[in-house]
């Protein structure tokens, strides 16, 4: 059965950096989601202010998106580049528009069963707007005009997005667009198969890219405190904290590095804020000393990771799923801390609030994994699924003002217990002085000369915290059938591109499965044996060369997998790459 050709398409936005090749696709990309389409987006682009090649991809669809997919139905190629770069992407019958005045072939664009699109897109910015910058703004209109989306829609973006550069500009931009939307549905739509009809939505909607929703979480979730030192892909989780915490009383500070950030973080979390930082692994292994000092002296500090390839430097803006292991053992010794790894923009905004509670309840690092990926990911989500009053706040054993005034004989701010998790309390109240000390120390806080039974019982007491906190640790989700042929093992970000490749093999008559994991450590044993003895064929899937999580699964389990679908290119799974690799490995089995 032939797919449907309205409202099912990718459209892709290619060039330079400067050319306007994000802010298009963005305000693209709201335009349809405006309209009452689902939506997801994602980019690609170079590690460089001006020049090199970027790409803006904006999938469309009637049905909510977790993935994006790499056939390209209509390029927009804004250099020569693009087109020679991109071209291949596009499907038979698609189409690649760009201004006439690039030197391009059209039977090169051809050869593939491709239409060509060219247009004067410089000529219409020139004499329509008056200058040739708004060349971008004509290519929004063109594509609008080819899938037939009533112009309103692109109208009212552009009106929105120029405002604030005053009405001429505005306006001169609006002309544009429409001259470009006039000139691409008149010599291009009706040889277009592609159409985008506008849908009616009965539940409020938003867009949101995955660090937006790591900062509503955080917001959510009663963050008091961010220290951070700009890093891709964490730049924006505090930049988006920054703009919009004044309102809820945020200290946002931006630090000479990622030793003070972390520092800072650890600061205010001993005063009593609720406070995180952001980074990515380079900035992370800056961190890792620090990390031990939250873990000794049992400090509730929230550490967002969000991964992009290396070693060292690496590929700064490009994705991976590199760092597992590394958070899992980050720092010297050894010391509680739990990690999680969301895999959707929902997830991103829960885990956020669920970190802040799990920091303070079991007094820990908490780090949160995410990458490039879902950095800079937009979708389509419903408000609903972000709702405020859904959050509830756990402090843990934090003692009140009125518990402190009530209290009897010399406070032990460590006091073993059977949890592994001491009452807390916060500096300054008479009855509650403490030290907090970086070295081994008693059950007040006091330095103990490297006494070792004192080490036995101070160690075993922390690392019970982990045996305590397994209660609150969410298994995997399940998705699909429960006598699966074949269970793709995925965490973090890999969540939609598995998922639709898990469905596509549903519908292909191979019983397909997804065990999907948000909390990675401590690991779920108990809840993960069961699963595994049905899982059919085991086949890891992740964003890294090695299987980092194949190998926590059999050091936990002693389950080995029995395939790995691995990409370590710097470029995101895909339903496609999966589903190829899938096949291959049948092949060959």
């Amino acid at each position: 059965m032939a797919e449907s050709t309205v409202n099912n398409m990718t459209i892709r936005l290619a060039g330079e950096a400067g050319q306007g090749v994000d802010t298009g696709g963005a305000g693209f990309a709201k335009a349809l989601a405006n309209a009452g389409l689902w939506v997801f987006t994602t980019s690609e682009f170079m590690s460089r202010i001006r020049g090199g090649l970027n790409f803006y991809q904006i999938r469309v669809a009637d049905h909510p998106l977790y993935s994006h997919v790499e056939p390209v139905n209509l390029l927009l190629a804004f250099t020569e580049e693009a087109v020679s770069e991109y071209a291949g992407t596009v499907v038979p019958g698609g189409g690649v528009i760009y201004d006439q005045g690039l030197k391009v072939r059209e039977e090169m664009v051809a050869r593939n069963g491709v239409q060509a699109f060219p247009m004067p897109l410089v000529k219409i910015a020139q004499e329509v707007g008056g200058n040739r910058i708004m060349m971008n703004t004509a290519a929004l209109g063109a594509a609008a005009g080819v899938v037939e989306l009533p112009f309103e829609f692109i109208a009212e973006i552009i009106q929105r997005n120029f405002r604030r550069k005053g009405d001429a500009v505005a306006e001169a931009n609006l002309k544009v667009a429409e001259a470009g939307y006039r000139y691409a549905r008149e010599h291009y739509a009706a040889g277009f198969p592609w159409k985008l009809q506008p849908r009616k939505t009965s539940r409020p909607r938003l867009m949101m890219t995955g660090n937006q929703a790591i900062g509503l979480g955080a917001l959510a979730a009663g963050c008091r405190f961010i220290s951070a030192y700009p890093m891709t892909p964490a730049s924006s989780i505090m930049e988006w904290i920054a703009a919009h915490g004044a309102r809820y009383k945020v200290v946002v500070k931006q630090t000479e590095d990622e030793i003070a950030a972390i520092t800072m973080a650890i600061g205010a979390a001993f005063m009593g804020a609720r406070a995180m930082t952001a980074t990515s692994g380079g900035g992370f292994s800056l961190m890792v000393e620090a990390l031990g000092l939250a873990g000794m002296a049992e400090i509730p500090v929230v550490v967002v990771e969000s991964q992009r390839p290396g070693p060292s430097t690496g590929m700064p803006t490009k994705t991976e799923q590199g760092d597992l292991l590394f958070v899992l053992h980050a720092s010297q010794g050894e010391f509680p801390r739990i990690v999680l790894a969301p895999g959707t923009i929902e997830q991103c905004f829960w885990t956020m609030v669920r970190a802040f509670n799990l920091a303070e309840k079991y007094q820990c690092p908490v780090i949160v994994l995410t990458d490039n990926y879902m950095a800079f990911q937009a979708r389509t989500v419903l408000r609903q699924d972000f709702d405020y009053t859904k959050v509830e706040i756990d402090r843990g054993a934090l003692l009140t003002k009125e518990e402190l005034e009530q209290m009897e004989g010399p406070y032990l701010r460590y006091k073993i217990t059977e949890s592994g998790i001491s009452p807390r309390a916060l500096p300054g109240h008479p009855k509650a002085v403490f030290q907090a000390c970086s070295d081994e120390h008693d059950e007040y806080g006091h330095f103990e000369d490297e006494d070792a039974e004192n080490r036995v019982k101070m160690q075993s007491k922390r690392m019970r915290k982990l045996r305590t906190a397994l209660a609150e640790i969410r298994p995997p989700e399940v998705y699909g059938p429960e006598d699966p042929e074949v269970t793709f093992l995925t965490w973090g970000t890999t969540y939609g591109p598995v998922r639709e490749a898990v469905d596509i093999l549903n519908s292909q008559g191979v019983r397909a499965r997804m065990l999907h994991f948000v909390d990675i450590w401590p690991f779920p044993v108990d809840a993960v044996l069961p699963l595994l003895e049905r899982s059919g064929r085991l086949v890891a899937v992740e964003n890294n060369g090695t299987g980092q999580f194949a190998h926590l699964l059999r050091a936990m389990t002693g389950r080995e997998v029995d395939d790995r679908i691995l990409r370590f290119d710097g470029r995101p799974l895909s339903p496609d790459y999966i589903l190829r690799k899938f096949e291959e490995a049948r092949i060959h089995a």
